[in-house]
Formats: C-alpha cells, structure tokens, sequence
C-alpha cells in the first residue's frame, strides 16, 4: 500500500472513530444531561411582583425514563408560580405512567398546558434525514395515545387550564394575566379564526375587580412555533409567546443554529429567547428545547435536553 493509501485509510479511519464518539456521546451521555436555562424578563408593570414560570415541554415520556422523572420532580426547589406545560408529554403507551410519577409534585401549584401531536399518537421509526426536506408528516401506523387520561391527571389531579383553541385569565401574586393557545399547527389543529372570539369570551366573563387601569400581561401558548400562529398571537397583543416541538434541532453543529426546526420558524430562532415582530408589533418568543426524544431517535448533540424557568420582573419605571 502506498504511502497516499496508508494516509487516507486512516484519515477515513479517524473520522469514523469520531463520528462513532459523537454518537455515542449523544445517545449515552447528552441526552440524559439534563438542564435548567434561566432567563430574567422585564414584562410585568413597575412595582409588580416577580413571577417565576417554569417551561416544560416535549417529555416524550416513557414509562423506565425514570433519570428524566426524577429531574423534573428536582424542579420543585425553583418554587414555580405558574406552569406551562407546551406539550408532547407522551412518549409511549404507558408514559401517563411516568408524566404522573415527574409531575404529581407540582400538586396545587398553578399550570395551563396545550397538546402537541404526541399526545394522541404514539412514536413510530422514521428516517432522520426526512426532516432535512421538510416539516415530518403523520405516520401511518401510529397507535392513538390515552389522551383523555392525561387531560384528567392534568386538570382534575394538577388542577391546570386546557389552553388547546381556549382562552383563560388567572391572577398571580397580583398580576393579572391573559393565556391563550391553540392545538398543534404541525398536524393543523390550530384554529386562528377561532382566537379573537376566545379571547374576547373570556374578556366578558373574566371576573377583575372594577380597577380598570391595571395593567394585564398577555402569553400565547402553542406547541409548534409555525409563523402564522406567532403572528397571530402577536396581533393579539401576547407579550410573550411560549412553544417547543423544535427540539432545539436535537443535533446540532455546536456555534450554529438548528439545522432543522421541523416547522418554518428560522433556524436561529429554534431554541431561546428572541423577539417576534409583525407589522402590528412584536413579542418576546421563547422556546424551548425539550427535555426528551422519540424512543426511536435517542441521541442529542450540542443541544441537550433543557427546563426553562423564566423570571419576570417589573419594567423599570
């Protein structure tokens, strides 16, 4: 063998061992090293009370996912005013089993939540390279998830708001706040020519004491960040948005953006905090990366799996 041969041989033999590194990285280590992002947001009026939001999204919960469940039950000690919960929280057949055992320590603590479409229907294979050409399509052979079930731990056990195409108001530590969400626009179920009349519903029967000049914060809550959904919560007049679905592109090239979204919002804007602006105005959209994976896609890297807790503070006067 020539010298040219012996150095490409182990150049190919140098990239293969990286290659399988990486992979081994991500499906032993990565996706498991789960992550607490803060973030610190001056929405609420001067002199308001912080709040603090815990963000959960996309668990694809399995039922012996039992390192994930004992992470999200740890999240106790940030002592949450509100959840919310953007959905995707099954990832079995069984994994109701493990979303209880993670969340029955957030008992009384208040939470809305909207379904994505791993909440009706179960993981199937797919070829990871699809996403490359395009949002994923619904899988023919899927098996329908115990939806009902997880709505009644939810609202009956947790005692949190269906924000699916709802609108509701709440207030917390004497901030008056709006919520409204939408079911999941990557399979459609997203009803924007329904939202105005939702919210202006719950604006007729909200029941604020008669001090009309206090100021309400508005959140837009959806599972799949697709643009007409933002823009519609932005003409809405949300503050901030919050989503999931992204991934946060699950494998990333570190110091880059997401290289798939599986949606059409931006690839820098898959995982964070940025503004979103229409000719109407702008919110502040977060979204987050997800705590799980499809058990048939095991692998993160250079995006583990992330909580968000979010601060809000009081504008400065």
């Amino acid at each position: 063998m020539s010298p040219a041969s012996r150095a490409t041989g182990a150049a190919l033999g140098a990239v293969a061992v990286a290659g399988l590194g990486a992979l081994a990285w991500g499906v032993f280590v990565e996706r498991t090293r789960f992550t607490v992002r803060e973030e610190i947001l001056p929405v609420l009026p001067p002199g308001a009370r912080s709040l603090t939001i815990l963000h959960l999204s996309d668990l694809h919960m399995a039922p012996w996912q039992e390192e994930k469940q004992a992470f999200i039950r740890s999240l106790v000690r940030y002592e949450p005013d509100l959840i919310v919960d953007t959905g995707d929280n099954l990832g079995h057949v069984d994994g109701l089993v493990g979303v209880q055992e993670a969340l029955e320590a957030f008992e009384g603590v208040a939470g809305v939540f909207v379904h994505g479409s791993n909440d009706y229907l179960g993981p199937v294979f797919k070829n990871p390279m699809l996403y490359f050409t395009g949002p994923s399509t619904r899988p023919e052979r899927s098996v329908e998830l115990d939806t009902a079930a997880l709505e009644l731990f939810f609202e009956d056990e947790l005692g949190w708001l269906d924000l699916n195409n709802h609108a509701r108001a709440i207030e917390i530590r004497g901030t008056r706040i709006e919520l409204f969400g939408t079911g999941d626009a990557h399979r459609g179920w997203d009803k924007l020519a329904a939202l105005p009349g939702a919210i202006d519903e719950m604006r007729e029967n909200v029941e604020w004491t008669p001090d009309t000049e206090e100021e309400v914060l508005a959140l837009g809550v959806t599972h799949a960040p697709y643009q007409r959904v933002l823009n519609a919560f932005v003409n809405q007049g949300a503050d901030l948005i919050l989503a999931g679905h992204t991934h946060g592109g699950q494998v990333r090239i570190p110091g880059f953006p997401a290289l798939v979204t599986n949606c059409d919002i931006p690839r820098d804007q898959a995982q964070g905090l940025s503004t979103w602006s229409t000719p109407h105005g702008s919110s502040l959209l977060e979204v987050s990366a997800g705590l799980g994976t499809s058990i048939y896609s095991p692998v993160r890297f250079a995006c583990p799996p992330e909580a968000v807790v979010l601060t809000l503070v009081a504008r400065s006067e």
